[in-house]
């Protein structure tokens, strides 16, 4: 489909750019994205704010063409302008899809239109189309969970999904790299939690990267832990979820950090989240960074781990290196930087500079 489109827009832009659209949204629908991401597509591709308005199935979700979301259950919405274009998402229906700019779309944004309501109809009946009347026995399934994770999906149908998945009254949202989300039943994990520590009492990152979560993230997604909440408040953890998956990274010398970071261990850094994103223009500190790495391919490995760990020598033992070598590594990073990372204030300083790079990779819709 890649290939096509680039033959296409060689002799048609606007071609070439429709079969990019049709491939984005069939790929959006085979991966069962939920209404969130889809309304999100049509924002971005479109380049104007989307707006999903279905009162049938109690569905009101508004995102800008940054891929922020701005609407929420307290936000009085603005009726459709007039010369809005928009599109019904089932036969024969009102229009519940528009895009909030004047008059006719072009060719690509009746593209977008089409493919969007498609999609969207096909997220709809599959979570919204045919929740049982009686709960049944738990049968965990993605429409539960996107049901679920779904701040806009009536309290019934949410509860009606929780017990489907047979969850406990505390549970976690998940929030992946790939796209998916998940839920986790919280209720026993600070049993099994507090046991993980004291087996790893001694282990520095065991609380934090041991059991329960290292078991069962292990080979999956970058993935970021919403806090544990009841099941009728997991959009909240699901949000504080996507949060802490901007924190994240691959665990490579090019991309150093957690794979998997909970939201609560964020703190004040949540902040910047809100703040940094891949349009941000970077501080210098971020630019320094990147040219220490692009310098000596091992400093920015190197400089997570003294970032991260208690002392240099934790830190030697983490790369597997001598003490020696680091500190002659380090130095050489220190001069690539230009500040001392050794002191309290370089190494905070340091700290901050990895947390916002990551979040100038990350944008704010992943």
């Amino acid at each position: 489909m890649r290939e096509l489109a680039g033959r296409l827009a060689a002799l048609d832009p606007d071609a070439g750019e429709a079969v990019r659209v049709i491939a984005y949204f069939d790929r959006l629908t085979a991966e069962r994205a939920g209404l969130e991401a889809l309304v999100r597509g049509a924002a971005v591709l479109a380049g104007s704010p989307a707006r999903l308005a279905d009162p049938v199935h109690g569905v009101r979700i508004r995102v800008e063409p940054d891929g922020r979301r701005v609407d929420g259950p307290a936000r009085t919405p603005v009726p459709p302008g007039a010369d809005w274009p928009g599109v019904p998402v089932s036969p024969g229906g009102p229009r519940v899809l528009w895009l909030e700019q004047s008059g006719e779309p072009g060719p690509v944004g009746a593209m977008v239109l089409e493919r969007a309501a498609t999609a969207v109809r096909a997220a709809l009946d599959r979570t919204r189309g045919r929740a049982p009347a009686v709960p049944g026995p738990p049968a965990p399934d993605a429409a539960s969970v996107e049901v679920l994770l779904d701040a806009d999906a009536p309290p019934r149908a949410r509860e009606l999904a929780a017990r489907r998945l047979g969850l406990g009254p505390l549970t976690r949202a998940l929030a992946r790299a790939d796209g998916t989300a998940d839920v986790a039943d919280a209720t026993h994990e600070r049993a099994a939690h507090d046991g993980a520590v004291r087996e790893g009492a001694g282990r520095e990152g065991a609380g934090r990267e041991g059991a329960p979560y290292g078991a069962a993230f292990e080979g999956a997604p970058r993935t970021g832990i919403g806090p544990a909440v009841p099941p009728l408040d997991l959009p909240h953890s699901y949000a504080q979820a996507r949060i802490a998956l901007r924190f994240t990274a691959e665990g490579t010398a090019a991309d150093p950090g957690h794979r998997w970071v909970r939201a609560e261990e964020l703190g004040g850094l949540s902040v910047l989240a809100a703040a940094v994103g891949p349009r941000t223009a970077p501080v210098p500190d971020v630019l320094a960074l990147r040219r220490a790495h692009a310098a000596a391919p091992w400093a920015l490995l190197t400089l997570h781990a003294v970032a991260s760990h208690a002392s240099l020598r934790t830190a030697a033992a983490a790369l597997n290196v001598h003490h020696s070598t680091l500190q002659e590594r380090l130095a050489h990073a220190e001069r690539l930087l230009g500040w001392n990372v050794r002191e309290p204030a370089g190494r905070l300083r340091l700290q901050l500079a990895l947390a916002l790079d990551r979040l100038h990779r990350s944008p704010a819709s992943t």
